[in-house]
């Protein structure tokens, strides 16, 4: 395959068979990308470096267990160790990363993969490394922009000066939404380097599939049947659904509200649970594989997303491609996705009661569950894989004319 575009895919988040989802969004692009059969690659998803594996060390056990090479989906992908300090990591992250990085990557061209750019996802720290590493090879690379890389972590100012240095010298800058890639505008850098390439959902792994049998299956009743999907954290706003639900009661009283998601507000979402009665209408079920997420959003009524952050939400288009509509925080990337009331709702204000109101309109004006499939569809990869070919093979053509 001489013609072939060969990439380095390089990435913090990036899934391993000890934490499958773990970034599992980059590597679903990735593999679409790879359908197209012009492009070959090697992954390298660095992970923090820990002394001891094992299930009471919690997630850093789960990351000293990750193999540091693993064949998977027919892909390769290393993971060496950084050095990932409590306190001062976030400020020494990129510098560590890099330096943790180079000695396998080096390793990877002089093993015969002397690839023509790398492809790096998330700005901080890993664009800032994927620069890094750029220079001291002598190789282009572009960097994807996802969320909080973008609409968080530029709060800080030494984060911030850096993401805007990385942006400036990367061959090309992609925003999985419009409203990442308007801030990167924002600071100046070159719009012809800035591109929007949204997140597309597996239309194979998420399709409906029958509710009543899913329910039967699931163990679920109730209805409205609301989800909420997400790690446990305040951003994901699960205090919210579960205000709004609280809030839906009174008209509603067989209203359920299923969560699925580990992390570490779940004790206070308990909590805020017995404290507003609701122990009867409400389910946490803890991590779900997200191959085994299709029979939930089709057991659904509804997935309610209260996030305070989103780039592009994957969740919104995993649980439409399912035929279940949303009601989703009016944010960032969210509107590209909820774009008529097919889909579902937006809400302005992210509050139980606002939220509330939008899930009581979506039921009242409820779509046919064909007609949230259909919309899904128009969100498949194969546009996205088309552009990241054409441009990945301009940045390659424009390297090599310079080198003659």
């Amino acid at each position: 395959m001489p013609n072939n575009i060969k990439t380095l895919t390089f990435s913090t988040l990036y899934p391993s068979s000890v934490r499958p989802g773990h970034g599992i969004f980059v590597e679903t692009r990735l593999r679409e990308l790879l359908k197209t059969g012009e492009v070959e690659t090697r992954v390298v998803a660095p992970v923090p470096w820990f002394p001891f594996s094992g299930k009471r060390f919690g997630e850093y056990g789960k990351i000293a267990a990750t193999p540091t090479f693993e064949h998977r989906n027919g892909i390769d992908v290393f993971h060496p160790r950084y050095l990932l300090p409590p306190k001062i990591g976030m400020n020494i992250a990129p510098y560590t990363l890099a330096r943790g990085a180079i000695p396998t990557i080096r390793k990877i061209i002089r093993d015969g993969f002397d690839f023509d750019l790398i492809d790096a996802h998330y700005f901080y720290p890993d664009g800032i490394a994927a620069w890094m590493i750029a220079k001291w090879l002598g190789k282009p690379f572009v960097v994807t922009a996802r969320g909080t890389d973008i609409n968080l972590i530029p709060e800080f100012k030494k984060p911030r000066q850096l993401i805007q240095l990385a942006a400036h010298n990367a061959a090309a800058s992609i925003g999985v939404c419009s409203a990442l890639v308007d801030v990167l505008r924002g600071w100046g850098i070159d719009p012809t380097r800035l591109h929007v390439m949204r997140n597309g959902v597996d239309l194979e792994r998420f399709r409906p599939l029958p509710k009543s049998e899913m329910r039967s299956q699931l163990g679920l009743s109730g209805f409205p049947l609301l989800i909420s999907v997400g790690y446990l954290i305040e951003r994901k706003g699960h205090h919210i659904v579960i205000d709004a639900l609280a809030k839906l009661l009174p008209s509603l009283p067989n209203a359920t509200l299923v969560l699925i998601g580990n992390g570490p507000e779940r004790k206070s979402l308990e909590q805020r649970v017995a404290s507003l009665g609701l122990g009867q209408n409400v389910k946490f079920t803890g991590t779900v594989p997200n191959t085994d997420l299709a029979r939930w959003y089709s057991a659904a009524d509804a997935l309610i997303l209260a996030s305070s952050r989103e780039g592009w939400a994957n969740v919104l288009l995993e649980s439409m491609a399912c035929g279940t509509p949303v009601v989703a925080t009016r944010i960032w990337g969210t509107p590209e996705v909820v774009a008529n009331d097919v889909a579902g709702r937006l809400v302005d204000q992210r509050d139980g009661e606002h939220f509330a109101a939008g899930i009581t309109s979506l039921i009242d004006r409820y779509p046919d569950r064909s007609a949230v499939r259909t919309y899904a569809e128009g969100f498949s990869w194969n546009a996205t894989s088309e552009a990241q070919l054409a441009l990945f093979k301009k940045i390659s053509a424009h390297r090599s004319a310079h080198r003659v």
